[in-house]
């Protein structure tokens, strides 16, 4: 054997220092085999739960200690139940929901800034887009009134005979309005002062109006609180 390589075998250490020991213990752990073992995000959240869940005992040898955890249990998925029905989901998702459709469109805008921008159309005089902005501020009133609950899908003449159902004197004015909408947003129509006036009153008329209470067979989709 060559002495030049024998020297250089006998200059590796066996045993490697702390720092050499340390980089060969990750290198070791980084393999796929040891990472696909970690624990996983569930199984850490899960163990926790269930532990705590098993500390949920009562001292003593009574016959009933060991179904304290599922008596406990019990309790908080009842009053999980009860709090949804009670109150059901939170009204900030029920609010998101509703308002992320508006005919055919995704709108976020609150009634008030609904109003706002029709507003600003009028002043510019572009009657068409003021027109389109204020029937869209009545229907998203009504439903955050929970008056009419405006889905995915709904046109504005299905809101209209929604609204009619809650606002039975208003029915003539909410379905003229709803043809009014559909002339300027689909048919190249041009909308004029005359009209948004009218449909100005129309929506001071029903936020300033109680809505009637409504029976089971009223429209769907129509709320029956009074608000």
């Amino acid at each position: 054997m060559n002495p030049l390589v024998s020297a250089s075998r006998l200059d590796v250490p066996l045993v490697p220092d702390a720092p050499g020991a340390r980089d060969l213990l990750q290198q070791e752990l980084s393999k796929p085999e040891y990472q696909s073992a970690q624990p996983t995000l569930w199984d850490v959240v899960s163990k926790a739960f269930w532990d705590w869940v098993n500390s949920l005992r009562v001292p003593g040898d009574g016959p009933f200690t060991g179904l304290f955890p599922v008596v406990a249990m019990t309790v908080v998925i009842v009053g999980i139940v009860i709090a949804f029905i009670v109150w059901g989901v939170p009204r900030i998702n029920r609010r998101s929901a509703r308002r992320l459709e508006l005919f055919g469109e995704q709108d976020d805008r609150s009634a008030d800034e609904l109003r706002r921008d029709a507003r600003a159309a009028a002043s510019t005089g572009d009657w068409t887009l003021a027109l389109q902005e204020l029937y869209r501020a009545i229907a998203r009133a009504l439903s955050e009134r929970t008056v009419v609950i405006v889905t995915p899908g709904t046109t504005a003449h299905g809101f209209a005979n929604r609204a009619a159902a809650a606002f039975p004197s208003e029915q003539a004015a909410l379905l003229g309005a709803a043809g009014v909408f559909d002339a300027v947003r689909y048919l190249d129509a041009v909308g004029t002062e005359p009209q948004f006036r009218e449909l100005e009153a129309l929506d001071r008329r029903l936020a300033a109006t109680t809505p009637i209470l409504l029976t089971e067979t009223a429209a769907p989709g129509t709320a029956g609180a009074l608000r």
